[in-house]
């Protein structure tokens, strides 16, 4: 039964390293490149400014969590310390919450850039939207820094309960007693989840009808139009990370209902969709931009070009 153990915690580690170092190394990517045009032309789209965001957030979050992962597998008493079990787990929680508010602005600047209303509110959001876009992203990294700050106080609660049990009895202790010490803070969590879920929704569903009335529209018009084109792009990019989206809400919500107390081998199919999604977006966005996608194959080709020459 130890050697299952062992052979389990190991397989663990493995997949989830290959998932957080692939994922690093994209959004590390996405990051430098932005980087650079920043460098070079001194200034940002307000797109540019959400992908380096989201990259940032995305490469802290995996490297934190792939250190959690490795280190409650490996050499869990080094986590078992306070207070470096809520230190952890709060910061894993901020980069993550921004991840998901960050993610659902980027739809929601596509939806307000791309979609035809000819609504006075939706007017003044197209206009004002490069001015809106920092104070949304500060924004959606104060309000996830609250909510760590909340997870930090609720775990550091439910140890000062039980000084005299390790860190990790603590937490299960506590666990036991959810709806009195963990149920608030589930709940804001939840509604976070809920919130941003619904942010991309309803923007899926406005460029989708934006769309649809548009090329009613232009039905008697044999010209292509560019905005078909933009919308018909847009609407790509937003339905497919609403699929992607859809199952990493539904694993984000298992991750709230099955808690502590479950078994890794429970917990560990969660995790292993969880830790995939940042990487996996972040691949898809930069495949999605001719730019990025142009700079990607082009570091690609090189690469292979110097493993033949090998």
């Amino acid at each position: 039964e130890q050697s299952n153990a062992i052979s389990f915690g190991a397989t663990i580690v493995a997949i989830v390293t290959l998932e957080a170092f692939a994922g690093m190394w994209i959004n590390a990517f996405l990051v430098l490149v932005i980087c650079f045009t920043w460098f070079k032309t001194k200034t940002l789209n307000s797109n540019e400014k959400i992908l380096l965001l989201l990259g940032c957030s995305r490469f802290c979050y995996l490297c934190i969590s792939w250190i959690y992962s490795f280190l409650s597998v490996i050499y869990p008493k080094y986590i078992c310390v306070h207070p470096i079990l809520q230190i952890v787990v709060s910061s894993q929680s901020w980069l993550n919450y921004s991840d998901l508010w960050i993610s659902a602005s980027l739809c929601a600047f596509y939806c307000i850039k791309i979609a035809n209303f000819r609504n006075s509110f939706f007017i003044y959001l197209k206009v004002k939207i490069d001015r809106i876009v920092p104070w949304l992203l500060l924004g959606s990294v104060l309000v996830s820094l609250v909510i760590s700050i909340l997870i930090y106080n609720d775990i550091d609660r439910a140890i000062r309960k039980n000084f005299n049990d390790t860190c990790q009895e603590c937490i299960w202790k506590a666990s036991k007693r959810r709806e009195e010490d963990f149920f608030p803070i589930l709940f804001v969590i939840g509604l976070v989840f809920v919130t941003s879920f619904m942010a991309v929704i309803f923007s899926a569903l406005l460029l989708l009808f934006s769309l649809w009335r548009h090329k009613r529209n232009m039905q008697t018009n044999s010209m292509n139009d560019l905005s078909v084109d933009a919308h018909i792009r847009a609407m790509k990019s937003i339905l497919s990370f609403l699929l992607m989206y859809s199952i990493n809400f539904i694993f984000l919500i298992l991750t709230l209902t099955y808690g502590i107390m479950t078994p890794n081998q429970v917990k560990f199919p969660i995790f292993l969709v969880v830790y995939a999604f940042p990487g996996f977006h972040s691949l898809f966005l930069t495949f999605s931009n001719p730019r990025l996608k142009k700079i990607m194959l082009r570091i690609l080709s090189c690469v292979k070009f110097k493993d033949c020459m090998r």
